[in-house]
């Protein structure tokens, strides 16, 4: 009963519409008071999951991306993947997908990705005589990548509820599957547009190409402060964040130089905007998260898994089947505060890495940000795109299937994400 009420009621709430957070905080408390649970000791819990050193590194990660989002970073990095490879058949398509590469890299969110490029890419392509549906379809499915290649912000939630899975570990996990996925979406960005016919990309001024490219690269050297003080050891990633902030400030302000320093202000508006709703959810869903394994629910799901079937290739199915099918109708972050403490035993049972079954996980509900009735990427797009939800999907039915096919990979051949880790010893 007292799973019943607490799972009934949260799933409940959502139905009534009342928001994500609100929803586990209501469930959580009033399943501790069915249960003799003192409501405190449920709001202690709550508080004790943002009493995390690695959780600050979220809030400068965020920061960083808005100062560089707001700084004209969207189109030197479309300026840049256009001298790249923008004069193949349907350049401009593929260039989107690299752009979202670059991007990823820098936001390290899938939505930020969808909002900056798209409102400069989507417009672009259908004037240039791309089918509206494909240019929303390539912008969204190629945003994905941002939830694996680093610093994705989810990755750091993972790390805190995994219990301190290693950031750099997963950063580096990340890197070759984001290639991969970017990859497997330009081949059928490729493929489309030879079938449809679509134009090359604009021939760029050679005179131009040194200019796009030192502003492009100055851009995309904050991944490189990111990673490269993880792994030297000289900055943990808290510390290589508030680096990464100093640095996309300096770019922005005083070598891009694109808006002015009053800017500062409606920056770190949005930063706190997005920052409030992150750390309620942290909170909210780490309440939820204490009450489902003192109710042993982490147990009854690994011991139905492993039961259904000891062959650990399609426990793993199994485990992306949930996955795939949880990221249609919950956003992103609840999932990961939810699912990681019941399906990360069941993963380790059957001999899954943690750095792997972090990134399955994270492409596996980055599926879901694309997905109706809740893909909040796929609502963005279509906004930009000005076209409906369900004539967006439909665009989107070969790019689903490319994206499992990418699942699929790195799901059965944990190298590619082990490699990297491994080779850098994080």
């Amino acid at each position: 009963m007292e799973i019943l009420f607490l799972i009934g009621g949260f799933i409940f709430l959502l139905i009534l519409r009342v928001p994500i957070a609100l929803s586990l905080a209501i469930a959580s408390i009033g399943t501790g008071i069915y249960m003799g649970i003192s409501p405190a000791a449920i709001i202690q819990q709550m508080a004790s999951g943002l009493d995390s050193f690695s959780l600050l590194a979220i809030p400068f990660f965020i920061l960083a991306g808005e100062i560089m989002n707001e700084g004209g970073i969207s189109r030197r990095l479309i300026n840049l993947a256009n001298v790249i490879i923008g004069k193949i058949r349907g350049g401009l398509a593929m260039v989107n997908v690299l752009a979202s590469s670059f991007f990823g890299g820098i936001s390290g969110s899938a939505l930020a990705d969808t909002s900056s490029l798209g409102s400069v890419l989507i417009p672009i392509m259908k004037k240039q005589k791309y089918d509206t549906d494909y240019s929303i379809a390539v912008t969204i499915s190629s945003s994905v990548q941002g939830v694996l290649i680093p610093p994705s912000h989810n990755m750091i939630i993972y790390s805190t509820v995994a219990g301190g899975v290693s950031i750099g570990g997963l950063f580096m996990g990340g890197l070759v599957p984001g290639v991969l996925l970017g990859i497997v979406i330009m081949i059928l960005t490729y493929v489309i547009a030879v079938k449809k016919n679509y134009s090359r990309g604009e021939v760029i001024k050679q005179e131009e190409v040194p200019k796009i490219v030192r502003e492009g690269l100055l851009g995309i050297f904050t991944v490189v402060i990111i990673i490269g003080g993880i792994l030297t050891g000289i900055f943990t990633a808290t510390e290589s964040a508030a680096i990464a902030v100093l640095y996309a400030f300096f770019i922005t302000f005083f070598v891009y130089r694109d808006i002015k320093i009053s800017k500062m202000g409606v920056i770190l508006q949005k930063t706190f905007k997005t920052l409030a709703m992150v750390l309620f959810l942290i909170g909210a869903s780490s309440g939820f998260g204490w009450l489902l394994a003192l109710l042993e629910v982490p147990s009854i799901v690994s011991n139905g898994l492993i039961n259904f079937s000891p062959n650990a290739a399609i426990t793993l199915l199994m485990i992306i089947i949930i996955l795939l099918l949880l990221g249609i109708i919950m956003d992103m972050a609840p999932l990961i505060l939810i699912v990681t403490p019941i399906l990360l035993p069941v993963a380790t049972d059957i001999g899954m890495d943690p750095i792997h079954f972090g990134v399955v996980l994270m492409l596996a509900l980055g599926v879901g940000l694309v997905t109706p009735p809740v893909g909040s990427v796929l609502f963005v797009g279509s906004a930009i795109g000005n076209l409906s939800i369900e004539d967006a999907a439909k665009g989107m039915l070969p790019f689903y299937i490319a994206m499992i096919i990418a699942l699929l990979i790195i799901a059965y051949f944990p190298s590619l994400t082990l490699f990297l880790p491994n080779l850098l010893g994080v």
